[in-house]
């Protein structure tokens, strides 16, 4: 398989399952509520946010709307970046990483964008996909977060209490591969030098 069809297949079903997951929870869960997976330190807890790690915001709907338009710029760059690396014949290791750094920017996109415009509240509440009454608007949806892993809970402490998604899962094992790759992924140009006489 080319490198072309490896990074395509890659982007393909890392959204796919990002996307698939995501309007599971949406449809089957109420906004707060809590599944044990695991011995208590995995979760599937299904909360929202609009777009920032840890669930920060900034500038209310200005800055949510500024949110997910630097993102599609962003996007644009992660596309060139992966083609020139398909183009320079990258390591497959690197070129899986790029691609799965872009399924996992396009998944949270996709939410951003569409989520306020095609789902009705999760506020205490299963919603409806494809809703007549959507929570919000276009551009302006909440990223669905449902991966929680609390290896440690103490009274006042618990260590790791960030909840994720699928595409923020993609985009940490990309950027852990291009770490390990880094020579592969970032190789120093060789300067030829020539000898004066």
């Amino acid at each position: 398989m080319s490198k072309k069809h490896i990074a395509i297949l890659t982007v393909v079903l890392a959204i796919l399952i990002d996307q698939i997951s995501k309007i599971y929870i949406k449809t089957h869960f109420q906004l707060g509520e809590e599944v044990v997976v695991f011995n208590d330190w995995f979760r599937i807890h299904f909360t929202e946010n609009n777009g920032m790690a840890w669930g920060f915001e900034f500038g209310g709907k200005a800055g949510k709307l500024f949110l997910t338009l630097f993102r599609v710029v962003a996007v644009t760059g992660i596309v060139y970046w992966l083609w020139q690396s398909i183009k320079r014949k990258a390591h497959t290791a690197v070129i899986i990483a790029i691609a799965l750094i872009l399924a996992g920017a396009v998944g949270n996109i996709i939410d951003s964008v569409f989520y306020g415009v095609i789902f009705d509240s999760s506020y205490h509440n299963v919603a409806t996909l494809f809703s007549d009454n959507p929570y919000g608007e276009l551009f302006h949806g909440k990223v669905v977060d449902m991966l929680y892993f609390p290896i440690y809970e103490g009274e006042s402490f618990t260590f790791f209490n960030a909840i994720f998604n699928g595409a923020d899962s993609w985009i940490t094992i990309g950027v852990a591969l291009l770490f390990i790759f880094n020579k592969q992924a970032f190789p120093k140009e060789e300067k030829e030098t020539k000898q004066v006489s």
